[in-house]
């Protein structure tokens, strides 16, 4: 079944619009540094941003810095919030549900298929960083944000390290998108209540009144993947962040199954 789903999805012109996208994002990067005069001042963009020119690697790191807060998340919630719901106004939930499949069983297949798709899409982001800033500016010992330098070998597992966390973070927004996604018809609708609790979610982030929530909110630790490229590695922060995002799995999947298992399906 997750080979059907996986089909599916590469069929779909929305799979390689949303590929395209990540695909120019970073090369977008780099082809503005190479063709600006001035390199960013301090504290200007996304984090990593001028050492680009240092090491085409950190080309990588831009465009996961870049997608993370906002395009990220909108790819996702269109994935996991079309689910069920695609599924359900186009007729063919029940259908599905006619085969010796059970809901909870499908529903993992689901799940699974849009976090798969998720990884792809950073790691498109990942790769076309690290061939544009590659072929631009090279790729070397990368210096890390300690002072230290790291050989080519171990910078490139931290980049992968990186995409991983972030990956893992937007697991748990599919979680919630598929709750959404369970309670609806709606894909479009699903998709904006996806995105729209991500949005709330880094505004609330973003209030110094509230901080007693940052902790447990998903977008708080998002960031902490940049702890990764310290000598010697910071772990707090994403050892914070990685039970945190298990923590909404757990328990938005869970909460979908039950609702899923009870659902009367009519569509």
């Amino acid at each position: 079944m997750f080979r059907v789903e996986m089909a599916k999805a590469a069929r779909r012109w929305r799979t390689w619009v949303l590929a395209a996208g990540f695909v120019a994002i970073p090369t977008l990067i780099v082809v503005a540094l190479v063709l600006t005069s001035e390199p960013p001042e301090p504290g200007e963009g996304p984090p990593f941003l001028r050492l680009v020119e240092i090491n085409g690697v950190f080309a990588s790191l831009v465009g996961l810095s870049v997608i993370q807060p906002f395009f990220l998340p909108l790819a996702t919630g269109l994935l996991a919030g079309d689910a069920i719901a695609g599924e359900s106004s186009a007729g063919t939930l029940r259908y599905l549900l006619v085969r010796p499949v059970g809901r909870v069983r499908l529903l993992g297949f689901k799940y699974v298929s849009v976090v798969t798709q998720v990884v792809a899409a950073v790691v498109i982001v990942a790769l076309t960083g690290l061939a544009v800033g590659g072929l631009a500016y090279g790729i070397g010992p990368l210096p890390t944000l300690s002072g230290t330098t790291l050989a080519v070998g171990p910078a490139l597992l931290r980049v992968a390290g990186a995409g991983l966390y972030i990956a893992l973070g937007m697991a748990g927004l599919v979680a919630i998108g598929l709750l959404f996604s369970t309670l609806t018809d709606s894909g479009p609708g699903a998709t904006a209540a996806t995105v729209g609790i991500y949005i709330v979610m880094e505004v609330l982030d973003a209030l110094p009144a509230l901080r007693i929530i940052h902790p447990y909110l998903l977008s708080h630790h998002a960031m902490a993947f940049a702890d990764l490229f310290r000598s010697p590695i910071a772990l707090d922060g994403i050892a914070r962040g990685v039970v945190v995002d298990a923590g909404y799995i757990l328990v938005f999947f869970a909460l979908t199954a039950m609702l899923f298992s009870r659902k009367d399906v009519t569509s």
